[in-house]
């Protein structure tokens, strides 16, 4: 097991040190603010049942503890950056972190649109520093993102995804930095679209959400969208959907929006999401808790049953 160093006591720093520390690490948060203290119990509280639904809960398992400083805390063997997307912040904040561990110590950022790159600029050590970047809350979704720099060490990254992967996540590497990384940017392109059906009044937000949870998520619990359009070419497969709806495709993607998020537009997605989902936001996040559990087991179990390689379908 790591002693782990969570820099942030925010949504993801705190959701970040119930995942390590549900994994059986020690887990530490530093964070100024004498407030993350009761936050961090508080999430604590409610991530252990859910990791323990997830299989990942350890007898042994400790809560995570709260540093002021991070002096106050011991030598850490892994630091889990998870400050607020503010550049000169992160690099103010690791530039004093350096100075107070040990030269070759991993530093693992969980920022969620800039590039290793940006954010280790300026650092002593700037290879140490690599991209591994949660879905939230940090403690329930299973993938993680590890994105290096050409100088981080490959044995680094071996490591970092070999203590990922011993704590049941997902680890997906990229072979290059983009900013946004691969879950975001995917997931932005679909919302960009899904704001645009709204601003233009060519549909409910309540609909959107109902086309994404019952028309496109059944598929995806098994396949991506190459899969999908691969057997949309039926016996064919890819070749067939390219050479059939190849230019219907190109032709939908001309047609997509680029909404802005103005004040309008803000508006009608507040409105129109209170009225789809009515239930106070922390009602909503602890019935998702509850059932995405339950939701990934079953998949898990399906793909296991399942022919192909690797329980694919």
């Amino acid at each position: 097991m790591a002693r782990v160093m969570v820099l942030g006591g925010g949504l993801i720093g705190c959701g970040w040190a119930a995942a390590f520390a549900g994994a059986g690490h020690e887990t530490w948060v530093v964070d100024p603010d004498p407030a993350t203290a009761e936050r961090l119990a508080g999430v604590w509280e409610a991530a252990r049942p859910v990791v323990a639904a997830l299989g990942s809960l350890r007898e042994d398992a400790s809560a995570p503890r709260h540093a002021l400083r991070a002096e106050d805390a011991p030598a850490p063997e892994l630091v889990q950056e998870a400050l607020p997307e503010d550049l000169g912040l992160k690099h103010r904040v690791l530039a004093d972190l350096e100075r107070r561990i040990g030269a070759s110590v991993p530093v693992a950022s969980s920022s969620s649109g800039f590039t290793p790159g940006a954010i280790a600029e300026g650092m002593a050590h700037p290879e140490r520093l690599f991209i591994a970047h949660p879905c939230n809350p940090p403690y329930l979704m299973p993938t993680v993102e590890l994105v290096g720099q050409e100088t981080t060490p490959d044995q680094m990254l071996a490591d970092a995804e070999a203590l990922y992967a011993g704590m049941g996540k997902t680890v997906l590497r990229m072979a290059k930095p983009m900013q946004g990384h691969l879950v975001n940017r995917l997931q932005f392109a679909l919302w960009r679209e899904a704001v645009h059906l709204v601003a233009s009044g060519a549909a409910t937000l309540a609909d959107v959400e109902r086309a994404v949870s019952e028309g496109l998520a059944p598929r995806w619990c098994l396949m991506g969208p190459g899969g999908v359009f691969h057997l949309s070419g039926g016996a064919s497969g890819m070749a067939g959907y390219l050479a059939a709806l190849g230019p219907a495709t190109e032709a939908m993607w001309r047609d997509l929006g680029a909404p802005a998020l103005d004040e309008a537009t803000g508006r009608a997605l507040e409105q129109q999401m209170s009225a789809a989902d009515p239930r106070p936001v922390a009602e909503i996040a602890a019935a998702r808790d509850r059932a995405l559990p339950e939701v990934m087991r079953a998949v898990a179990e399906i793909r296991s049953n399942s022919h192909g390689e690797g329980g694919r379908q």
